[in-house]
């Protein structure tokens, strides 16, 4: 006897299906039709097909914009994930102590965006931030308004800051959900701290590093009120990333067909590196995997 199919199971997604086709959909959809058409006035618009896309494809200033994006993501990877598992395997695992180290950890988290590259504005001044004012004090030169250097520096210095913490969460959820026996048989083979990391917290934790390094890359990728608020861009464009080349066009410029079309491509060139990072990382696990079956 089959069992009964019950197509009433549908309408329990209908309402998340109508609020994505709300607020993603058809926003999209949206900026498709831009992209394709030259909009003269509110009223008037002409066909232009891709043109759009290839005029944004050979735009100097986006290509500068990429590289300047790519540099800043891989960077942020480099030093937060290692950071964040170094914090995770730092902080106490029990009582309140732990509790009082998840709390301390999250406070940057809580802070707004702009409110963090205000903060971080104010910090980084030689008159009135504390930040500024002990480099000078020490003799370094420092200007983030003026030296290329000084401004990078500083923007990665602030979202290392502002979101090293999330890793560290992750890492430390990772860590909790390792049982006891494995930490118990490591101890009885006499394992080093070295082997019980590199054998049981590290492949232990590849699923929550690896949500760890995605939505950092995401949320790297499309950073535009911290860096906006401290340097504006600047010096020059050396920290005008993707998101504030996209601002100026569809805001500074008023130039909605290339703006939509670069929206599309940014959109594209996001989903494929995620694509591409995610893929790696599940190949590092399968190897990881194997070897470790290998060797035991």
């Amino acid at each position: 006897m089959n069992k009964p199919y019950n197509n009433k199971a549908w309408f329990f997604i209908l309402p998340v299906f109508l609020c994505v086709a709300f607020s993603a959909i058809l926003p999209l959809m949206t900026v498709v039709n831009y992209s394709v058409q030259d909009i003269l006035s509110p009223t008037q618009s002409v066909f232009v097909g891709l043109e759009w896309f290839r005029a944004m494809m050979r735009d100097s200033e986006l290509h500068g914009a990429l590289l300047r994006q790519l540099i800043f993501s891989v960077c942020v990877l480099l030093v937060q994930i290692p950071l964040g598992v170094g914090l995770a395997l730092a902080m106490p695992s029990k009582g309140w102590k732990s509790s009082a180290s998840l709390v301390v950890l999250s406070m940057p988290l809580l802070i707004p965006w702009n409110v963090v590259g205000t903060i971080w504005q104010i910090f980084g001044r030689a008159d009135i931030g504390l930040g500024g004012h002990a480099l000078h004090m020490l003799g370094v030169d420092y200007n983030y308004a003026s030296h290329t250097l000084d401004a990078w520096l500083t923007v990665l210095l602030m979202d290392v800051w502002h979101w090293t913490p999330l890793v560290a969460l992750l890492g430390f959820a990772g860590l909790r959900s390792i049982p006891d026996a494995y930490y118990q048989a490591a101890q009885i083979d006499g394992a080093s701290r070295w082997a019980v990391f590199r054998y049981i917290q590290l492949p232990k934790m590849r699923g929550v590093l690896m949500i760890a390094v995605l939505l950092r890359f995401m949320d790297s990728f499309m950073i535009y009120t911290e860096p906006f608020v401290l340097t504006g861009g600047g010096p020059g464009n050396s920290t005008t990333f993707l998101s504030q080349y996209l601002t100026q066009k569809a805001v500074g410029q008023f130039d909605l067909g290339p703006a939509a079309a670069f929206s599309l491509i940014y959109f594209l060139i996001i989903l494929l590196f995620s694509f591409a990072l995610y893929n790696w990382m599940q190949s590092a696990g399968s190897s990881g995997k194997t070897t470790e079956t290998e060797h035991g």
